[in-house]
């Protein structure tokens, strides 16, 4: 499995997201206390970008229509979302976050 440096732990703001890509693929990296989690940045409803919307209780909200996403599934919680959006493994290193696109 190959895992790809994204970003710093530092980078990642507190019960946020990042923005980041990976050889074309767009990835929201998001933290939620000590836990940092990887899914792919575009809402299955509306195909906008999740890391520009809130992070709160595991979820990832959408900006645009307020669908929402576990981070630690990628399934959606709430409509108008149906289907879910792939989740990816992460792995830190000291202060490096990396993930990789295989699926989890």
């Amino acid at each position: 499995m190959s895992f790809v440096r994204v970003c710093s732990l530092s980078e990642i703001p507190d019960e946020g997201a990042l923005g980041v890509e990976i050889d074309g693929t767009p990835v929201a990296v998001a933290r939620v206390g000590e836990e940092v989690f990887a899914l792919r940045d575009v809402c299955s409803h509306a195909e906008v970008a999740l890391s520009e919307g809130e992070v709160y209780d595991h979820t990832i909200e959408c900006w645009l229509h307020g669908s929402c996403f576990d981070l630690r599934t990628g399934k959606p919680t709430n409509p108008p979302a149906t289907q879910p959006v792939p989740t990816y493994r992460v792995k830190i290193e000291g202060d490096d976050v990396y993930v990789s696109l295989k699926e989890s």
